[in-house]
């Protein structure tokens, strides 16, 4: 998949769910795995041209394990001339050494959004992108039905009230294989995650299921993101009587 391909989802969601309005200032949440890498990609491009001015600021949360690189991220958002925070925590020996947590993703993922939404606000942004895509959509939306007993899943656009933030979520309409082909096309620098349970969650299981299920039902994926599609335009619908 070309940047221009890349571009023109990015471009489909931002104006579709009003993303990003004039004077914005968007952290880019980096991991340094293909989804945000792409997405660092993606907006760097589209404020080029976009007809609603805005600023971007990447920032990488340092989980504390030492064998992660993130040089190649730095020299990234050079190029791109983003400016790059990286923020050191010792989340990973809190989750994994102090609390040994079965389930080490829940408490990892609140604490890693602590320590970004501080970063965040020290940088002066008024909005955060994360690089969720149309899969992580369903995924998340799988998630909530077999863990949860409830239907849930993320919108494209969340208002955070107690931290004044807004979540946007630029990639939704990309699909996880057209962002791996883009990877390969352009030999973004993606680092591999060092975490020990990457590859080994919940998350993973459901991916595993939601790929079986579309191998024997084909378009199932699509339909699901549709059902949410519809949930959505119909709340947002009532939102605005």
């Amino acid at each position: 998949m070309t940047l221009q391909q890349v571009l023109s989802q990015v471009r489909r969601a931002a104006d579709d769910y009003e993303m990003i309005q004039d004077g914005d200032k968007i952290a880019v949440g980096i991991s340094g795995g293909k989804d945000s890498l792409t997405l660092l990609y993606a907006l760097s491009a589209l404020r080029r041209f976009y007809p609603h001015p805005f600023e971007l600021h990447a920032v990488t949360v340092d989980l504390g394990f030492e064998n992660l690189n993130l040089g190649k991220i730095e020299a990234l958002c050079k190029e791109l001339d983003v400016p790059y925070t990286i923020v050191p925590t010792q989340i990973a020996s809190i989750v994994f050494d102090q609390r040994k947590e079965k389930n080490p993703c829940a408490l990892c993922a609140k604490m890693r959004k602590g320590a970004l939404n501080e970063a965040i606000r020290g940088a002066g942004c008024n909005k955060i992108a994360y690089a969720h895509h149309k899969d992580d959509v369903v995924e998340t939306l799988m998630l909530s039905l077999i863990y949860e007993g409830r239907f849930h899943t993320f919108a494209p656009v969340t208002f955070l009230d107690r931290m004044n933030l807004t979540v946007i979520r630029p990639l939704v309409y990309m699909k996880e294989a057209d962002v791996i082909g883009f990877v390969h096309k352009h030999d973004v620098p993606v680092v591999k995650s060092p975490c020990p349970a990457d590859g080994h969650t919940r998350r993973e299981y459901v991916k595993q299921l939601l790929r079986q299920l579309n191998l024997e039902n084909p378009g199932v994926k699509d339909r699901m993101f549709t059902a949410v599609q519809s949930g959505l335009a119909e709340w947002r619908v009532h939102e605005k009587q």
